[in-house]
């Protein structure tokens, strides 16, 4: 049997119903190929969609937006795979474009939810409006056409790969768990959960326990081991043919700088904040100086955690690829013999700086939670103690 594209297919069949949760009207199902180098199938949700039902509809409309060209440009490689969008182009086999639209999911105030194909912002090459909306190509945000307050949940690509992230996470360590329940109590774990193990005790011996103190280690070890493997997963996956950059959007590693700032600060110690507020041996006429340095300084921690993350690995994808892309500029075969090995190393060292980023940033955060749980006695033993070795 010849095989269809996506369009063809609902071109055929407009109307499915998918079990009890509502039926999805699949309409305008042409391929189009806008400016931005996105090919598109127009799937569409005809009827109010309550809250409960939206994860489902969003799976829905992903999967039915999933296509096939062959009439268009290959799309800017560098720029797809480093910017975070609304369509996710999965691999392109020779004049074969594999792509999965992704679901546009609007709130506005006063008129609800709107669930549609991204398509819809698209006649052809041209921009266009849909439903009051319009889709700004610089910045890849959805805005209203009368600019009043739009509320965005779609599912981007960053999103999605967020979120395969957190399930392999839960697959991988729930599994690790009912190792450990079946096992025996007396015996080593073996294979792939010896290797697991290894890292979860590093994590806890060398970094937390280290940085912490034996007294609160155990406290944080868990938000510790959590974002550490979710970095070096997602740094790792972000190397795959078709993933997305994940830990080089700046807006994910300023939510893990943001949660290192709450679990420090929130968890400081009476100590901790005596001398922020009231640093000793400081006379009183600096104070008015002093704290809103201090305070500063707290801030500044933050960024230069989130910054340090995101520049590495940003900076790390964009010259992997532009070395890559040295053949298709060239367009000659002997600069083969430069790229392939200069890419073959920027992989593997790339890999080797998915790990180091991902205990850069654990390290950093359990310093920062380690300065901010300890009180003057805990310090002073543990400068005795470092006296003594």
């Amino acid at each position: 049997m010849p095989r269809r594209s996506a369009s063809k297919l609902f071109e055929e069949d407009s109307t499915h119903t998918y079990g009890n949760v509502d039926k999805v009207t699949l309409c305008s199902a042409s391929c189009f190929y806008p400016a931005e180098n996105n090919y598109i199938c127009t799937v569409m949700a005809k009827r109010k969609i309550s809250i409960g039902k939206l994860l489902l509809i969003q799976v829905l409309l992903a999967v039915a937006s999933f296509s096939e060209s062959t009439d268009h440009p290959k799309p800017n490689p560098i720029v797809e795979h480093v910017r975070n969008s609304h369509v996710w182009h999965l691999a392109t086999v020779g004049d074969h474009h594999y792509t999965l639209y992704l679901p546009v999911v609007l709130y506005k105030k006063g008129e609800g939810f709107f669930i549609f194909s991204s398509s819809r912002f698209w006649k052809g090459h041209h921009l266009a409006t849909y439903k009051g909306f319009k889709l700004n190509t610089h910045t890849e945000k959805i805005e209203a056409v009368d600019g009043s307050t739009v509320y965005d949940l779609s599912l981007t690509r960053d999103l999605a790969n967020v979120l395969i992230s957190i399930l392999l996470l839960l697959l991988l360590f729930l599994s690790m768990a009912r190792y450990y329940t079946r096992a025996a109590i007396d015996s080593p774990p073996k294979g792939m959960w010896a290797l697991l193990a290894y890292f979860v005790c590093f994590v806890r011996d060398h970094i937390a326990k280290e940085n912490i103190g034996p007294k609160h280690y155990e406290r944080f070890t868990p938000y510790l081991l959590t974002i550490f493997w979710f970095i070096w997963l997602n740094n790792t996956l972000g190397l795959l043919p078709g993933a997305g950059n994940v830990t080089g959007n700046i807006s994910v590693t300023f939510v893990l700088a943001s949660f290192t700032f709450l679990v420090t600060n929130l968890n400081g110690s009476r100590d901790y904040w005596s001398h922020i507020l009231s640093p000793p041996g400081v006379p009183k006429w600096l104070l008015p100086i002093m704290v809103p340095t201090e305070l500063l300084g707290l801030l500044t921690k933050t960024i230069t955690l989130m910054m340090r993350l995101f520049a590495n690995m940003l900076a790390g994808h964009l010259v992997l690829l532009s070395i890559i892309s040295m053949i298709f500029i060239l367009k000659t075969i002997f600069a083969s013999i430069i790229v392939v090995p200069l890419g073959t190393f920027m992989i593997f060292l790339k890999l080797g700086v998915a790990f180091l980023q991902a205990y850069i940033f654990t390290l950093l955060s359990a310093i920062s939670i380690g300065g901010a749980v300890a009180t003057h006695e805990e310090d002073h033993a543990q400068h005795e103690k470092n006296l003594t070795h």
